[in-house]
């Protein structure tokens, strides 16, 4: 492929690093930038959350070391933040004033986490989670802390109450909803990932307000509306934002995310794309468009646009699929379980193991599993090929026996 001005991507991020790697391993010979705000190589996010007790002043997160970068000639512009683009020109501009052409660009600007709005969020001692040097002071805090309230009940709130019940402090989780993971897993399973957090030693108030957090310079408790928590570190987790003022800014379609097409350009652009945490895509799975915040999501998606500026454009259609470690819990999704009409629980062949099939129109479209990765990876085959799975269909059975069985009688046919 001929090019000039080559491809600039913003963002250093999971989805950023794909369409570099995609790009390369396609034969792009192109010059390729990448423009990130962070000073640390592109680094993998989803240890952040589940190790910062273990390894607090050394997590190893890198995907891969900076030779990689140096070796496919890609410019790594780390601590550059871009701060306006050109559609127009086809050009970016840097916070350092620098501006650069394009032939293709790729915003990977990811998302940013929901301010808590509260007295006190300033407070020393109160912290949120969304890079590596959030992971580090969380883990410094984690060393000395006896009661910590993680508030919000996401994946990331419970994944790092594991990590301080683990390390022997007194921890209460705080969800303003009724139930901890509300928009991301059935009520049926909810219940048992709360019930297994309590069994470990964890507090959870549901259905409660933060009102404010006190202390004299540095935190001391936090108030709601259910009483008074006592707490020497707070850790809060309420939800992203996606990054797509760059987009808005310079007159690109965005709401709740740059709009994207099939294969993830943009809408009002077509020289411009979007992955990851930042897209608003339309998606087989789902009615509409969505938004999705996972490490697949961006991964698969930096892939298909790498692939696509390469020469190989094709459209997105990776299943959706999540996992969250909590303690000793796996929690496994695979699908989208927007609109299911019905949700059965079924029990794995171990008191641990335990899986939620969602159906709309008594078509399986998602399950959640517990500790039961077998059970995740025969729905991930089965609902990747869009095979029709019904309830009939798993009336006393799984779907990892579904799938055996399946395959036994084409083998016999």
């Amino acid at each position: 492929m001929t090019s000039t001005a080559g491809v600039v991507i913003v963002g250093g991020g999971q989805a950023g690093f794909s369409v570099v790697s995609a790009l390369r391993g396609a034969g792009y010979d192109g010059p390729v930038t990448v423009f990130t705000d962070e000073r640390h190589l592109p680094y993998q996010r989803p240890p952040l959350s589940k190790k910062a007790h273990t390894e607090r002043d050394g997590i190893r997160v890198d995907l891969v070391p900076e030779s990689f970068y140096r070796e496919r000639d890609i410019e790594l512009r780390l601590g550059e933040g871009v701060v306006a683009l050109d559609p127009a020109a086809r050009s970016v501009t840097t916070r350092t004033g620098l501006r650069l052409p394009y032939d293709q660009l790729v915003l990977a600007t990811g998302a940013r986490n929901r301010p808590l709005p509260v007295p006190g969020a300033g407070l020393d001692g109160v912290h949120a989670l969304r890079s590596l040097d959030d992971a580090l002071a969380i883990g410094r805090a984690l060393s000395t802390a006896q009661d910590v309230v993680v508030i919000g009940g996401g994946f990331i709130g419970l994944e790092l109450a594991q990590v301080a019940v683990a390390g022997g402090a007194r921890v209460t989780v705080v969800e303003l909803r009724d139930r901890l993971l509300s928009r991301a897993v059935s009520p049926q399973l909810e219940e048992h990932v709360r019930e297994r957090h309590e069994r470990s030693g964890v507090v959870i108030l549901t259905g409660t307000a933060v009102q404010a957090i006190e202390g004299a310079g540095r935190v001391r408790q936090v108030v709601t509306d259910r009483g008074v928590l006592p707490a020497d570190l707070v850790v809060y987790g309420i939800g992203a934002a996606p990054r797509d003022e760059l987009a808005r800014d310079a007159g690109l379609a965005v709401e709740d995310g740059v709009i994207v097409d099939e294969q993830l350009r943009s809408v009002t652009d077509p020289r411009v794309f979007a992955v990851g945490d930042c897209a608003r895509h339309p998606h087989p799975h789902a009615d509409g468009l969505v938004r999705l915040e996972s490490v697949q999501n961006a991964s698969d998606q930096g892939a298909l646009v790498g692939r696509s500026i390469a020469g190989s454009p094709s459209p997105y259609a990776s299943l959706p699929w999540f996992w969250s470690d909590q303690g000793d819990v796996k929690l496994q999704i695979a699908g989208l379980r927007v609109g299911t009409d019905e949700v059965r629980v079924v029990p794995g062949d171990s008191p641990e193991r335990l899986a939620a099939y969602a159906f709309r129109d008594d078509r399986l479209v998602a399950v959640e599993t517990l500790n039961w990765p077998a059970e995740h990876l025969a729905a991930r085959r089965l609902l990747e090929r869009r095979t029709p799975v019904c309830g009939d269909d798993l009336a006393g059975t799984t779907l990892g026996a579904l799938v055996r069985a399946r395959r036994a009688a084409e083998v016999t046919a």
